[in-house]
């Protein structure tokens, strides 16, 4: 046999190690960046003080990061009880339950964080589309379109059935349209704009389009069972 076939391989792992190095890179630069407001946070998180920790976006992003470790050893515990019962892609589907929950939950927490003025100023609703957009400005931006980011990352990983952007979309669409209509009927002192939507939806399918590769394949494979290969018979002499 050639050895030809197996050179593809060491490429392939290089690139593996390149893209988590870059990723592991990227997430120590973030850190150092907010060090400061999450050290403001860590006292009252550490105290286990609701004020000053998780009602601040600075303790909320604190403890997301303090229960990552929490979030690996689910996924462990996850994959291994799927390997255990005898599932395919165990690791893939455990990181994407995971994921989901772990990725989504704290942003939609700071979401649903009421105003000063929660509960005395009437609610209000912005309806015109791109008229909020402008008065966001870059953070806002890029907050919104991280609010259901890991969702749309994770989801078509974890269902066939959302394997496409355009159900994707839809998905972030609803969600978003959901947490703008629970602002609005609990009067948390903020704006439910349908700006919020599309830039929500928008994050959701730019996530779910940077994991195509991983849920791509999966869902164009055919359901039927493959056809057995045929043997050739050996013919008699004559």
């Amino acid at each position: 046999m050639s050895h030809d076939a197996f050179l593809p391989a060491p490429p392939r792992r290089t690139r593996g190690v390149l893209l988590l190095g870059l990723t592991a890179f990227g997430v120590a630069g973030a850190l150092f960046a907010v060090r400061r407001p999450l050290m403001m946070a860590a006292p009252m998180c550490m105290a286990g003080r609701w004020h000053g920790c998780f009602d601040t976006f600075n303790g909320v992003v604190l403890m997301t990061l303090v229960a990552l470790p929490l979030a690996a050893l689910a996924v462990w515990a996850r994959a291994r009880c799927r390997r255990a019962a005898g599932g395919t892609s165990a690791w893939r589907l455990s990181l994407a339950e995971v994921g989901m929950v772990h990725g989504t939950v704290p942003f939609l927490w700071m979401t649903m964080m009421p105003g000063a003025g929660a509960g005395a100023v009437p609610a209000r609703v912005s309806l015109v589309p791109l008229r909020d957009l402008i008065t966001m400005g870059s953070l806002g931006i890029a907050g919104n379109l991280l609010v259901l980011a890991a969702l749309g990352f994770f989801a078509p990983m974890r269902f066939a059935a959302l394997a496409s952007a355009p159900r994707i979309l839809a998905l972030g669409a609803g969600c978003s349209v959901l947490v703008e209509t629970a602002q609005y009927l609990l009067r948390l002192d903020r704006v439910s704009s349908v700006d919020d939507v599309l830039v929500n939806a928008a994050g959701a399918v730019l996530a779910a389009l940077a994991s195509r590769r991983w849920w791509l394949t999966r869902a164009e494979a055919p359901v039927g069972r493959p056809r057995p290969t045929a043997t050739a018979t050996p013919t008699s002499a004559g």
